[in-house]
């Protein structure tokens, strides 16, 4: 894949993941405003573990999206640097149709197989 094409992939999974981000974000926020206006107590509340449980999830789900974005960050310079296609471990190459499916990734498949 030429660096153009790379570039343009890891643009549009950025901005997909971006609005992701954006959703999870005010979907969190939503949750603490209507918290704050009740008056539950989580340990003794049965509706309240699900609130927690409920914020905690959307929270480490916008936690991955944020580091997946930095991630694509990353994979963008790796294309500029001319690396983006060879694996970090092995120094092989990374098939194109896996970084067409995880513009992300550093590793080949082969490495991501092995138990580390």
């Amino acid at each position: 894949m030429d660096e153009r094409a790379a570039i343009e992939l890891i643009e549009r999974a950025r901005a997909e993941t971006a609005r992701l981000a954006a959703s999870l974000a005010r979907q969190r926020d939503g949750i603490v405003e209507a918290s704050e206006f009740t008056s539950n107590d989580d340990e003794h509340d049965p509706e309240g573990v699900t609130i927690a449980f409920e914020r905690a999830q959307v929270q480490a789900l916008l936690r991955q999206a944020q580091d997946d974005l930095v991630n694509l960050d990353r994979a963008a310079e790796r294309v500029r640097a001319g690396v983006w296609e060879t694996c970090e471990r092995c120094g092989g190459p990374i098939a194109e149709e896996r970084l067409a499916a995880l513009p992300a990734t550093r590793i080949c498949i082969a490495c991501a197989k092995k138990v580390r």
